[in-house]
């Protein structure tokens, strides 16, 4: 909890429930970021379009917080390529077969109240704490 910072994080909430909010209301389509990939890869997408801006707005956006404040966290550079190009698969896979991301469930599911969204938010979050468990404290973390 060293670098807990409350008022970029209620701020980053807050953004990110009003953006959610707004793209419901406004174009009825769901800030889930997996589904919102997929259709700005499709070929033929009538909707690509904004799917693509709204992935160019999180990258942009991402980068001009960066700037402004400064880093909130020190990269770590020596993780083992193999490793993250396979947890990435990984995400990519469990996105898939969870019919949605943890922004589609955890943050838009959950405020529509959707009984899936829960379930699959309570398995991911589940799932993430049983893996730090067992990568930090069984096999002592990865080097």
């Amino acid at each position: 909890m060293e670098n807990f910072t409350p008022f970029s994080a209620l701020l980053g909430g807050v953004l990110l429930g009003t953006s959610a909010t707004l793209l419901l209301w406004m174009n009825g389509q769901i800030a889930g970021i997996s589904g919102i990939f997929r259709g700005a890869i499709k070929m033929r997408a009538p909707d690509r379009l904004w799917r693509i801006l709204f992935l160019v707005g999180l990258v942009c956006g991402g980068a001009l917080w960066w700037q402004l404040m400064g880093p909130s966290f020190i990269p770590r550079d020596d993780f083992p390529l193999p490793l993250l190009i396979i947890a990435g698969i990984l995400v990519g896979f469990g996105s898939r077969i969870g019919n949605g991301c943890t922004s589609g469930h955890g943050v838009c599911g959950l405020g529509r109240t959707s009984g899936r969204s829960a379930a699959s938010t309570a398995t991911f979050f589940s799932i993430a704490l049983a893996t730090t468990f067992i990568v930090r404290h069984l096999l002592g973390g990865i080097s």
